[in-house]
């Protein structure tokens, strides 16, 4: 099947367990945890905590976090949404009166309260095995002890120097002699180990009361931000049920809004009519549909998205299909639309990991800052990282996703899960913010209209609609190119590549599983 041009890796097959996550020291931590008789979640939240300290631009315990769990590889999916909320007064009426027409990304009002560490507590105590201290040990050995940095990573840092310098907590924690860490070098973070620590010994309290509280909420309000310790200790996470469309003899299952996982359905449900399957893979006329069919479903996620404790969202209807049929009614094979663009979201920081046990527990789990190092504000005592999440509201009157007290908002990190005949057959997520359901789509599609295999799947070339442009990766062939400028596409060539993606495959026949994880990252699949 591979003969696009991407270096490619084999997938990666066991027996007994597997994770699949962006770097080798977060994998390795969850195969040690099942090693040692932990269940997939316990693996799950010790394999984010140390991505919290080894890819600090991308994630953090100052963040949030959505997760799918299929109990024993259950059809019957649990799902829960860590995701943060608004600061009680924060209230439209208070911006405007300032002259806000946006939230900025880096302003101290883009940070939601924290989400991920109330979810990790709640996932842990609900369905998992082991205790928060044992979960949280390799992350905070790391922290303390050192890592040495991988080449993305190092990257990443890097191009985001101006930013960090900007702030001088952030800059204390994350520059040396006010430079990022080279490719190699060995990097601790002794703050964040202390509060991971905290969390350790006295469970979400010692995140959102005490010490650790205070000083973060020190540091915030002075910032001019509107977070309190009762915004803090009121923090919770919610169980959900997913949300799902049938694709192919699937389920592809997603997080009900806050979260954009709706707009990934909505697109397969287009594709689903449109023959796509009985294209090449690699052609402009795959590429074409595909675009069409997103550039609607964002369309319909900026119009409607939006936190369902605050605001109606219409699941049923976009999900129907009247709504897919009207929307596939519209588009033309041989040329595209003049829509409008969806709402800007450039970022592609995000981690996503997946574990599968030896009882085929499975998790597919998401945790994220937002924008590279979040809002780029931090608590320099407790190490902290403040997301920017807020910036996803909009100030605009009326429109479901305008920010309010308490309201979560419309939230870009979203986790995966694909089921078959009641049994969950693959836990997979792509990262990369405003591309991520594209993602969704596009492995699904490679895997049950193309033939290829998990790796396959997330290796192939990404493309999305940015500002008006068709926005491709390396490895669509000339002739593609050609075929998508004919119809009216306007190329750009993606720099740098879109996030990355894990899967893990659960062969029930067998007995046995096979990973994949994206080369566009430092991460692995592990199996054991």
């Amino acid at each position: 099947m591979r003969d696009f041009q991407l270096p490619g890796r084999s997938t990666v097959h066991s027996l007994n367990g597997m994770c699949a996550s962006s770097h080798p020291q977060a994998s390795l931590a969850a195969i040690d945890i099942m090693k040692r008789g932990g269940n997939a979640v316990d693996a799950a939240i010790a394999a984010s905590a140390v991505l919290c300290v080894v890819e600090p631009m991308m994630t953090g315990i100052g963040g949030d976090c959505f997760a799918l769990f299929a109990p024993r590889g259950s059809g019957d999916v649990v799902g829960i949404n860590g995701s943060g909320r608004a600061p009680a007064a924060a209230n439209r009426d208070y911006f405007t009166r300032q002259g806000m027409t946006e939230i900025g990304a880096t302003s101290v009002h883009s940070i939601t309260i924290p989400g991920a560490v109330d979810a990790w507590a709640r996932l842990l105590s609900d369905h998992g095995t082991l205790g928060m201290d044992e979960v949280l040990a390799p992350a905070i050995d790391l922290a303390e002890q050192g890592f040495a940095l991988s080449p993305r990573i190092a990257i990443d840092w890097m191009f985001l120097v101006p930013q960090l310098k900007a702030d001088p907590d952030i800059a204390a924690l994350y520059l040396k002699d006010g430079r990022a860490p080279a490719i190699g070098s060995k990097w601790t973070s002794p703050a964040l180990g202390r509060t991971l620590r905290a969390i350790a010994e006295k469970g979400r309290a010692g995140f959102y009361e005490g010490e650790v509280a205070e000083r973060m909420v020190a540091t915030l309000q002075a910032k001019g931000g509107l977070q309190t310790m009762d915004d803090f200790s009121a923090t919770h996470a919610d169980y959900v049920t997913p949300i799902f469309t049938p694709y192919r003899g699937h389920q592809v299952l997603e997080i009900p809004p806050n979260g954009q996982g709706i707009t990934a359905l909505i697109m397969l449900n287009i594709l689903a009519r449109l023959g796509i399957e009985n294209l090449d893979p690699l052609s402009d006329a795959r590429v074409h549909l595909q675009i069409e069919a997103a550039r609607r479903a964002y369309a319909a996620r900026d119009m409607y998205v939006a936190d369902m404790d605050h605001a109606h969202v219409p699941v049923e209807h976009l999900l129907s299909d009247r709504f897919a049929d009207a929307l596939a009614g519209e588009i033309d094979p041989n040329s595209t639309a003049d829509l409008p663009p969806a709402q800007d979201n450039p970022h592609k920081d995000t981690t996503y990991l997946t574990v599968v046990d030896k009882d085929r527990n499975a998790v597919s789990f998401i945790n994220s800052l937002f924008q590279g190092f979040g809002s780029c504000i931090a608590d320099e005592a407790t190490g902290v990282v403040f997301q920017n999440r807020g910036a996803g509201f909009v100030l605009q009157d009326g429109h479901p996703n305008c920010i309010a007290p308490g309201k979560r908002p419309m939230h870009t990190i979203i986790p995966a899960m694909l089921v078959k005949d009641g049994r969950a057959v693959m836990p997979f997520g792509v990262m990369g913010g405003h591309y991520q359901p594209m993602g969704h789509a596009q492995v699904v599609m490679n895997m049950l209209d193309f033939g290829m295999d998990i790796q396959e799947a997330i290796d192939f070339p990404r493309f999305l609609t940015e500002n008006g442009a068709l926005t491709h990766e390396k490895g669509l062939p000339d002739k593609t190119l050609e075929g998508l400028a004919a119809r009216g596409h306007t190329l750009v060539q993606a720099v740098p590549p879109y996030g990355g993606g894990q899967g893990i495959c659960i062969n029930w026949e067998e007995g046995t599983l096979a990973g994949g994880s994206d080369p566009r990252k430092d991460g692995a699949a592990l199996g054991y």
